[in-house]
């Protein structure tokens, strides 16, 4: 007969305790344990003592390769980050805001690989059937191959899995379902791992590619425990910014493809639409000839984009310390560029408030638009706008020195693309080594932020 352990189950970091207590001792948060209840059988107990077949251990270049090509999910932006499409036997796991779109990008997705006759097993735990008909029939993805089921027990799910014989799996989300050999509600750290990892083992037999949507915590983790990021093969967050109308899905983790890639898209009524130049649309607004904006190139996976930083320097209305506002750029690296111009440059930002924006609703993270950031921080102090054809590519140190940076040709042959004439550049760069020696975009090399402030200004 099965016995139930008691365990407590910290809900922010997954530690194991035998008995309760205030504090988690791994991740030092308060009143996070909460009770589960597990069964233990005799399979439990002996399962650690099965002996290992010998004939599973193969050297491996005998192993037999995945013949089996990708499957298209019909959306080009998708399958971009997915790295060319889905992969037999991957697991994939998307995060995202509430109303951000991800069931609309799994259900618009799987409509379109239905069409294409791929049978398709769309498990929903939040919505019943005829809710996803009204919505399938919005985004025009109603097809005979789309196969939808309301159902929250993993076990039931899994023996319809195997009835079915779907080419892919979508579970929509995985903090609705549980499993029965859990006692604990489901959106427990415990039932996320476990339910996880029942999936995992299912499609690995299966060589069957299988999409979790997960909820994210206020702090914008992905909600449940952190093996849940390691047992699956692809992390993906679908990311927005409230009154924008572009969606950018962010590769974070991919076993089979680059990172960190980044598809856009534009949410229209009718679904969500790939955007196949986001650079055009990033920049379609931007004003001409105005202080403090700047042009940038970043490179999202293999994708350059070129970008608007835009910075507004005014002098402090308070007292105490004036303000150091960021959307879009790290507020410390924010910091970290006016320290430098301070030091580097004599200029006294140290009453200003400074405000940092990277236009459309893009987050930038790299280095190489340090340059870009300083020197729309420098035009809006002074009033002086930079020529609207030039861009800005470079790393800054803290001696104020311009570093050079990764994959600049690709950034150099899309600002070319798209009209502009020059480029402010590091010193290292030598054109006599680059690919395309008939480029229009004119290079201008420099040492420093001051040489950079003394070409542009």
């Amino acid at each position: 007969m099965a016995k139930t352990l008691t365990e407590y189950v910290c809900q922010s970091c997954g530690h194991r305790a035998p008995k309760w207590m205030g504090k988690c001792p791994e991740c030092e948060a308060w009143n996070t344990l909460a009770e589960e209840k597990v069964k233990i059988t005799p399979l439990n107990r002996k399962v650690g003592n099965r002996g290992v077949d010998s004939k599973l251990v193969q050297p491996v270049t005998a192993v037999e390769p995945l013949t089996r090509s990708r499957l298209i999910t019909g959306i080009g932006e998708f399958d971009r980050t997915l790295g060319g499409g889905l992969v037999g036997g991957s697991l994939v796991l998307i995060g995202g805001d509430p109303g951000v779109g991800k069931s609309t990008l799994l259900l618009q997705s799987m409509g379109e690989m239905s069409k294409s006759g791929a049978k398709v097993l769309y498990v929903s735990g939040e919505e019943s059937p005829s809710q996803i008909k009204l919505r399938a029939d919005r985004l025009g993805a109603l097809s005979d191959n789309l196969l939808i089921c309301s159902e929250i027990c993993i076990e039931d799910i899994l023996r319809l899995v195997d009835q079915v014989q779907p080419d892919a799996l979508v579970l929509d989300s995985i903090q609705t379902f549980f499993t029965d050999e859990l006692q604990s509600a489901p959106g427990s750290v415990g039932q996320v791992r476990e339910v996880a990892f029942k999936v995992f083992q299912d499609v690995k037999k299966r060589a069957m590619p299988a999409l979790l949507i997960g909820h994210i915590t206020k702090d914008g983790a992905i909600a449940g425990p952190k093996s849940l990021e390691h047992i699956v093969d692809t992390v993906i967050y679908f990311e927005g910014e409230k009154g924008h109308s572009y969606r950018i899905l962010r590769t974070i983790k991919n076993r089979f493809g680059s990172t960190p890639e980044i598809g856009v898209f534009e949410m229209l009524p009718k679904g969500l639409i790939g955007v196949e130049n986001p650079s055009d649309i990033f920049l379609s607004e931007r004003p001409v000839d105005s202080p403090g904006s700047i042009i940038v190139s970043s490179m999202e996976g293999s994708r350059p984009l070129l970008v608007e930083v835009q910075a507004l320097v005014t002098s402090s209305s308070s007292t105490g310390m004036p303000r150091r506002m960021s959307a879009g750029f790290d507020h410390n690296r924010t910091s970290l560029l006016v320290a430098i111009m301070e030091k580097r440059l004599g200029l006294n930002l140290q009453g200003e408030d400074i405000f940092i924006n990277i236009a459309g609703g893009l987050k930038v993270s790299e280095p190489a638009i340090d340059m870009g950031v300083a020197t729309a921080i420098a035009g809006s102090f002074r009033n002086q706008a930079v020529d609207p054809h030039t861009v800005m590519i470079g790393e800054v140190g803290l001696t104020g020195e311009v570093r050079s940076v990764m994959q600049l040709e690709a950034r150099l042959a899309e600002a070319e693309r798209l009209g502009f004439k020059k480029c402010i550049v590091p010193h290292s760069v030598k054109e006599d080594r680059l690919t395309n020696k008939n480029s229009s975009l004119k290079l201008v090399p420099v040492k420093t932020l001051f040489d950079a402030f003394d070409t542009v200004f």
